[in-house]
């Protein structure tokens, strides 16, 4: 196999899986009131989920939930891909324990990527500005409209103090824990209407 073949077929597999990838993140939402009341359910036990996974594993992580302007989770993020690789999940943003909304994140990376993977993702609002900002947004990405700061695990097992003063923390979650090498940079989050 020559060269030019052997990156024609990298590239078209990567295109197809970013066909793919995007085929499955359209949707043209719940078609029955029945439908969007089974989703907004689906997703709040996958939240409550993953919150309890959270506050189990990360000490202090309960306070400073309790300290946030509000928490926007996404449970299962799913990402796959060959040299083209997406994300997308569905969540919500909860305020002083109530859901307040329903939101989608979108994310694609381009290089050498292989696989798939299922993910929590977990950001927490610390001040009024940050959860201001991103409630009022018709379309928020992290790292551009906002920075979100990936939580650090301290030597004693607690969160890292300088980690907790930021305006947006986030957490990401596999099964087998804490990912400290993740970025949710350039992931777009809009609103759901459920």
């Amino acid at each position: 196999m020559n060269r030019r073949h052997f990156v024609t077929r990298v590239t078209g597999s990567g295109l197809l899986v970013a066909t793919a990838f995007a085929a499955g993140c359209t949707t043209t939402g719940p078609k029955t009131p029945e439908d969007a009341a089974a989703k907004r359910q689906e997703i709040d036990a996958g939240v409550d989920g993953a919150l309890n996974r959270l506050y189990a594993s990360v000490d202090g992580s309960r306070e400073l939930a309790n300290r946030s302007q509000g928490i926007l989770v996404f449970p299962r993020v799913i990402g796959g891909g060959l040299v083209v690789a997406g994300e997308y999940g569905d969540g919500a943003l909860r305020t002083k324990g109530a859901t307040v909304g329903y939101y989608r994140t979108i994310s694609a990376s381009f290089g050498f990527t292989a696989g798939g993977q299922s993910k929590a993702v977990i950001m927490m609002f610390m001040t009024p500005e940050a959860y201001n900002k991103f409630v009022q947004s018709s379309g928020w990405t992290a790292g551009v409209d906002g920075s979100v700061a990936l939580a650090k695990i301290g030597a004693n097992g607690k969160l890292d103090t300088v980690t907790a003063q930021q305006p947006v923390i986030g957490f990401v979650q596999t099964n087998a824990g804490l990912m400290f090498d993740a970025s949710l940079d350039g992931s777009k989050i809009s609103k759901l209407s459920l």
